[in-house]
């Protein structure tokens, strides 16, 4: 998991700073708040909240790990993958990786929510039918003007939610592909037609 320090954050209360106290009323249980209705939901109920990705690629990915040498893991990641693509054919599913790929530990297969009903329905069904396998569910976000990379890093820590046992994800992979990215981008605009007379231009106007 990465410093969440590393970070900063909007206020969640930004949009009701002018909102009235809420009550100290109970409810009849006596022991939660009696919330004062509005008569309107939060978007949330609509789409994912931004920066999660409400297009193609969806705003959840969710990566169900098993142990190829433990042959119980093994069998059950199969069954699980089975059932889950007879049950939900509606979801966007991967084969099983029984070889490592990209920052995961550990062999896995993928699955991605691309709506609100797909992430209501499927994250509690997987709760009951993981079995004896964990789970990195990581968001998908758009976020202009941040590097990818780094976008990457932090769905896949600070953002992750897991269920199960955590596996350590390899987060310098993100790094590594974001530095070979922005190098092999420098290769291209220094091999571009006309690159060295623009550097020298820049270079006399600098003067």
């Amino acid at each position: 998991m990465s410093d969440p320090s590393s970070y900063s954050y909007p206020s969640p209360l930004a949009g009701y700073e002018n909102a009235p106290p809420l009550p100290d009323d109970r409810a009849d249980d006596g022991k939660s708040f009696l919330n004062p209705q509005t008569g309107v939901l939060s978007s949330a109920y609509e789409r994912f909240v931004e920066p999660l990705d409400n297009g193609r690629r969806g705003g959840f990915d969710v990566h169900i790990y098993y142990l190829a040498h433990n042959a119980e893991q093994a069998a059950y990641a199969a069954a699980l993958w089975e059932r889950i693509w007879r049950e939900f054919p509606e979801l966007r599913i991967y084969w099983l990786f029984d070889q490592l790929v990209g920052p995961h530990p550990v062999p896995m297969f993928e699955v991605n929510l691309l709506s609100l009903a797909q992430f209501g329905a499927f994250v509690p069904w997987l709760a009951i039918w993981r079995g004896p396998l964990s789970a990195l569910i990581h968001p998908n976000t758009v976020e202009d003007g941040v590097p990818p990379a780094e976008v990457a890093a932090r769905n896949h820590s600070q953002r992750a939610i897991w269920m199960g046992e955590r596996y350590p994800i390899d987060l310098g992979l993100f790094r590594r592909f974001g530095a070979a990215q922005a190098a092999a981008a420098a290769a291209a605009a220094a091999a571009a037609p006309g690159a060295g007379d623009a550097a020298q231009e820049a270079k006399s106007l600098s003067s």
